[in-house]
């Protein structure tokens, strides 16, 4: 039995490493999911609920040797309930175009396979304002901020299924006493038509 387990890891191990070949792949697609996002605050001086948002937009993917290169780009919505120290509460909405680049691998035979990937992500305001459901400056949030991107993923032929984590790196405030970050889950599903 051992020997048998043991012949069916070394033939898998052979289809990985002969899939990995020098042989370069390339897919293209279209995604959407579901974001559940917060603002982050240095100090006491604001408290966020995690509200749902969503994300819509096309992806593609470059490999070779096991490894890919995967840009996005895509529409996201992001939401975040407030309270601030003097009593303030309601609700913000960030709404970008988003650029995630994300480095990853592949495991798995044929149309089926697990994906680890990590990246940037660059959001750029859409209509350059931050909507909220109260009276605020709106004014003093930047028109664009970085992140960090990752998660897993799973390929079923032409379909792909992605469970993230993005933290914002930057103050997305232009009042530096009032720090803020945006950090987001989203769940996600594609169709490569390419």
């Amino acid at each position: 039995m051992k020997k048998i387990l043991l012949g069916l890891a070394a033939l898998f191990f052979c289809v990985q490493a002969t899939q990995a070949q020098l042989l370069p792949s390339f897919k293209l697609g279209i995604k959407g999911a579901v974001n559940f996002s917060s603002l982050k605050s240095e100090g006491k001086w604001l408290n966020s609920d995690t509200k749902a948002g969503f994300q819509a937009g096309v992806w593609g993917r470059v490999g070779i040797a096991g490894f890919h290169v995967q840009p996005e780009l895509y529409y996201n919505q992001k939401k975040a309930g407030y309270k601030t120290e003097e009593g303030e509460d309601g609700e913000a909405t960030f709404k970008s175009v988003d650029l995630p680049i994300l480095l990853g691998t592949r495991i798995g035979l044929g149309p089926i396979g697990v994906r680890i990937q990590a990246g940037p992500v660059f959001s750029f305001a859409h209509d350059g304002e931050v909507s909220f459901s109260s009276v605020t400056d709106t004014d003093n949030y930047k028109k664009s901020s970085t992140g960090i991107i990752g998660g897993i993923g799973a390929d079923i032929s032409k379909f792909t299924v992605d469970l993230r984590y993005e933290h914002g790196l930057n103050n997305i405030s232009k009042e530096s006493d009032k720090s803020q970050k945006i950090s987001m889950w989203s769940i996600g599903v594609g169709y490569a038509f390419l």
